[in-house]
C-alpha cells in the first residue's frame, strides 16, 4: 500500500477563449472543478478505489451545466442531446461505456452499470438505457438538461451551415470532462464524459468511449482525454501513452507531451488529456489555448487551472 494518492479532472480543453472569460464566469469554473476534486478526494483519503473516485469526481462535473457533459450536454444537429461516456479499471482492466445516450443524470453511472451488470464493454442507445434503468439510476427530463447557453451555441452553428460555412473556433469539438486516480493501493483508473460537439451529426460517438483513444486505465497509467475526438480516435491517443511507457521506457510527462504536441497536434487534434502513473505522478498536457482542470496529490492543496 502506498502512503499517498492522486486525482486529476478536466472540463474540456480550449472550451472559452481569454477574452470571453469574465470574473465570475472563472470562479465559477474554478469552483466546479474544486467540487469534483472535493468528492474524489473523499473517496481516496479515507483508502477508497481509484474507480470509486473517479466516478464520484465525474458526476460532480456531469451536475454542473458550466461543463459539456450531463447538464450542461450540447446539442446535435436535430436539436436533441446524446451523451456518451466510459470507465475504466486498471487492475483488472474491466471497462464499460455508454453512446447516443439521454436521460439518465449521470451517464458515467450508466457506463459503469454496463461494466458492472452486463457482459459487454460497449452499449448504445436503448440496450444502455435499459441497463442504467434496471440499475435503478436517476433519470431526467429533458427541461433538466437544457441551459440557453448550449441552445443559443446550436442556432449559430446551424445559421453558419446554412451559409456553407464553419465555426473557427475550435472550442466547438473540445467538451468533455473527466477523471483519473491512483489510490492508496496504487490502483489506477479513469473516467469520461461528454455530450459531444455542437452541431455534431445525430449517431455521431466520440473519442470518449473508445477504450485507448479518449479513456484508458491499465497497471501503468489511467487518461482521459478532451479534444478532436475523431483525431484522439485515429491515433489512439490514450493506448499510446501506454506503449510508450511499457515499450520505451518513458516517463508519464514524456510519454503524454509527445502524444499531445506531437501526434495530435501536427493532425488538427486540438485538446488535451489528463493522465496519472501508479506512483501517483500526474500530468496534464494540452496543445489548445487553456484546458479546465485541477489534480491534488495526498495533503498537498489541489490546485485548478484553465490556462
Amino acid at each position: 500500500m502506498t502512503t499517498t494518492f492522486a486525482l486529476a479532472v478536466h472540463g474540456g480543453a480550449g472550451t472559452i477563449r481569454r477574452s470571453a472569460l469574465t470574473p465570475e464566469l472563472e470562479a465559477a469554473t474554478h469552483a466546479g472543478l474544486r467540487r469534483a476534486l472535493d468528492a474524489g478526494t473523499a473517496v481516496l483519503r479515507d483508502g477508497g478505489a481509484a474507480l470509486d473516485a473517479v466516478t464520484a469526481a465525474v458526476c460532480a462535473l456531469e451536475d454542473e451545466p458550466l461543463f459539456n457533459a450531463g447538464r450542461g450536454a450540447v446539442f446535435t444537429s436535430a436539436g436533441r442531446q446524446e451523451m456518451d461516456a466510459a470507465v475504466m479499471n486498471g487492475a483488472d482492466r474491466r471497462a464499460g461505456a455508454v453512446a447516443g445516450l439521454f436521460g439518465p443524470r449521470n451517464p458515467v453511472l450508466a457506463a459503469r452499470a454496463v461494466m458492472e451488470r452486463s457482459p459487454h464493454v460497449v452499449m448504445i442507445g436503448a440496450g444502455a438505457e435499459r441497463i442504467a434503468r434496471e440499475a435503478g439510476l436517476a433519470f431526467e427530463e429533458a427541461s433538466y438538461f437544457f441551459t440557453e447557453k448550449r441552445w443559443d451555441a446550436l442556432q449559430e452553428m446551424l445559421a453558419l451551415a446554412r451559409k456553407g460555412e464553419t465555426s473557427a473556433d475550435p472550442a466547438v469539438r473540445h467538451g468533455t470532462v473527466g477523471a483519473v486516480a491512483c489510490d492508496r493501493n496504487g490502483n489506477l483508473a479513469a473516467a469520461t464524459s461528454t455530450g459531444g460537439m455542437t452541431g455534431k451529426a445525430p449517431g455521431r460517438v466520440g473519442d470518449t468511449p473508445v477504450i485507448g483513444a479518449g479513456t484508458l486505465a491499465d497497471d501503468l497509467c489511467a487518461i482521459s482525454g478532451t479534444g478532436h475526438g475523431e483525431v484522439f480516435i485515429r491515433f489512439q491517443a490514450a493506448a499510446e501513452i501506454s506503449a510508450r511507457m511499457r515499450y520505451l521506457g518513458e516517463s508519464l510527462e514524456a510519454a503524454s507531451e509527445h502524444v499531445v504536441q506531437r501526434v495530435l497536434a501536427p493532425n488538427d487534434g486540438s485538446g488535451g488529456l489528463i493522465a496519472v502513473d501508479r506512483h501517483g505522478r500526474v500530468a496534464l498536457p494540452f496543445n489548445s489555448e487553456g484546458m479546465y482542470r485541477g489534480f491534488v496529490q495526498g495533503d498537498a492543496e489541489p490546485v485548478t487551472a484553465i490556462y
